[in-house]
């Protein structure tokens, strides 16, 4: 049976140690995170975790969800461990007091989230895009939406869900089919097939708020082939009195099917029929087609709301990647310590038994340390985009406010992209661990790395992030998101230039910098010559990006556990495990942009020029 213990110590470390949360004044609820607050939060969190919701895990996998009746029915005692989940005020710990949650500051929720998802990322899901759908509802809808509906979702009584995808209809949303009809009475009728929709049906609430991008026809009844016309709406299953928000009859919303996948099987994901439903237009109202002009402008003030909500949710989808390769590298830490086969190389070290631990191998211990030291590294580096993110709105230098939000734009993509990418090799190389065993049901290895696969692709796949790094957010505020990093980078190196205990640590990081310099120096050239060559490196220098961010993280970590090592305080194995696992990302991960510098400026030919028949 797999195993999951929240790692507690690690987020103290990150948010007292590290970050020193209580120092950033200039963020409103910053200065209040006692380490007892925030202990007592994440201990409170660890247990429903590892209690409730990861026995659950592996029931989830084993039912997964069915249509009953056209009502999809969720694995046994998801309902309960979601009214329990609720009443704990776990699903509201980042909303604000006004709209009744906990208001606590998005870097200790993003810990208790993290938790969540390595306990059982199938059942997260539900409170999670509820959480996304209120977000854009809160900021978005009418004022008795805010009233009546977020303030239902807040408390629990009620989930949300995203309505982006379409059959043939992914990334492109020109291509989408969905259309949304004024009425009279200012509402709309929305008709159109929605695919591919986490919890979009379950038996766990008595409804759900659908947020759906439709198309609003021209004044010929026509759907135009451009995103000027596509607009943000909310779609309750049930219909909500607008006077006193009760519920009222069946909205015209319906499960098609749902999904037979790979994983996430607790998770209902559902193909969505439309049909003439009631929907409720968010945002402003959109221009008639002779008085829009500029087509972009229009089609971004009708999405406003919805690409808030899936930069938030593609946030959240990094950390499952996150959350997946901690739960499946604890599993196979612990199986290496057990699992007695051959001998170590140097001699016998477990001379009384018929072999050693495998976790004396180096290999093992290869594929154990990269996972580790990717998990430790990104969580710090989520946790400091949090912070950025919560600066570009409240620090109180107006420069500093303007590098925040150009740093935590450029990160989005990467975190997702990057993080899960590898989370999924982190599992991958846990199932590893485990030989034959890993591939039995049992051990519960096989199930993390089929729940961590979706993670690469939902959300906007990997390759469209990187496309989006090396397309918009590179460029975005005139080069001010790369430009900050590779500051905050030489600032770290330059400050430390003196100190002979951090060179290990410093001088990988500067050369992998300098090649990361290279590679963005090369796209400004010649991804202008032809968009090909830019798209061509954009996985490569996606990679190559996340490596470097992770060392710079790795660096500033090594440095804060050298200095409490010198002072002989904390937990010296805490410490020293961290300069080891530093000190492999250094020496293991960093020279990796050496070869990813070749790649990504290799230019577009060779994938060019093979015949499509040749294929």
């Amino acid at each position: 049976m797999p195993i999951y213990k929240a790692p507690v110590e690690d987020y103290m470390f990150l948010l007292y140690e590290l970050f020193n949360v209580q120092s950033e004044d200039d963020i409103p609820g910053y200065a209040d995170l006692s380490p007892d607050l925030v202990g007592a939060v994440l201990e409170g969190g660890a247990k429903i975790a590892e209690e409730v919701l990861f026995p659950l895990n592996q029931i989830g996998d084993e039912e997964g969800c069915h249509l009953e009746n056209g009502v999809v029915r969720t694995p046994k005692g998801f309902k309960e461990a979601l009214k329990e989940f609720n009443d704990g005020g776990w699903n509201r710990l980042g909303a604000s007091e006004e709209m009744g949650g906990a208001g606590l500051p998005g870097v200790v929720s993003f810990a208790v989230t993290e938790m969540m998802t390595s306990a059982n990322q199938a059942f997260t899901m539900y409170p999670g895009l509820t959480m996304a759908a209120y977000s854009a509802l809160q900021a978005t809808g009418e004022p008795w939406m805010k009233e009546h509906v977020v303030k239902r979702m807040v408390e629990g009584d009620w989930t949300g869900t995203m309505c982006l995808t379409e059959p043939h209809c992914g990334t492109d949303l020109k291509l989408m089919k969905t259309k949304a009809v004024e009425q009279e009475d200012g509402t709309y009728r929305l008709t159109g097939t929605k695919i591919f929709i986490s919890g979009g049906d379950h038996d766990m609430t008595d409804n759900i708020i659908h947020m759906v991008i439709a198309k609003i026809p021209d004044e010929d009844g026509k759907l135009q082939d451009d995103l000027s016309t596509v607009n943000f709406f909310m779609v309750p299953k049930v219909l909500v009195n607008s006077e006193d928000g009760s519920l009222m009859e069946r909205n015209n919303v319906s499960v098609g099917s749902v999904e037979k996948k790979m994983g996430i099987k607790g998770n209902a994901t559902c193909v969505m029929n439309f049909d003439d439903a009631v929907a409720y237009r968010l945002g402003p109202k959109p221009q008639k087609k002779s008085d829009v002009g500029d087509k972009k402008r229009s089609a971004s003030a009708g999405m406003k709301g919805m690409f808030g909500m899936m930069n938030g949710a593609r946030m959240g989808v990094g950390l499952q990647g996150i959350a997946i390769g901690e739960v499946a590298y604890q599993n196979a830490a612990a199986y290496a310590k057990d699992r007695l086969a051959g001998r170590a190389l140097t001699g016998a070290e477990n001379p009384e038994g018929p072999a050693d631990p495998i976790l004396v191998h180096p290999d093992v211990r290869r594929m154990l340390l990269k996972s580790r030291a990717f998990v430790e590294g990104a969580r710090a580096l989520f946790g400091w985009t949090s912070i950025l993110s919560s600066k570009a709105f409240f620090a109180k230098d107006e420069e500093e406010r303007q590098d925040a939000a150009a740093l935590s734009n450029l990160m989005t993509p990467i975190i997702k992209a990057y993080f899960t990418d590898l989370g999924f090799e982190a599992a991958n190389n846990s199932l590893q661990c485990f030989g034959g065993h890993g591939y039995i049901r049992e051990h519960g290895m096989e199930q993390f790395v089929r729940d961590a696969r979706i993670n690469q692709v939902y959300e906007g796949a990997n390759g469209v992030q990187a496309l989006d790094l090396v397309g918009r957010k590179l460029n975005a505020a005139g080069g001010r998101g790369p430009m900050a990093f590779f500051k905050a980078v030489d600032d770290f190196v330059a400050e430390n230039e003196g100190n002979a205990e951090m060179k290990e640590f410093t001088d990988p990081l500067k050369r992998a910098s300098e090649d990361l310099k290279q590679a963005t120096f090369w796209l400004a050239e010649h991804g202008l010559k032809d968009p090909n060559n830019a798209a061509a490196a954009s996985t490569d220098y996606l990679h190559m990006f996340g490596t470097v961010a992770l060392g710079l993280m790795w660096g500033r970590m090594a440095k804060v556990a050298l200095a409490k090592l010198a002072a002989g305080e904390g937990n010296p194995d805490f410490y020293k495990g961290k300069i080891v696992r530093a000190r492999f990302w250094a020496e293991r991960a960093l020279p990796d942009t050496a070869s990813q510098l070749m790649r990504a400026t290799a230019g577009a030919n060779n994938l060019m020029e093979l015949a499509e028949d040749a294929f």
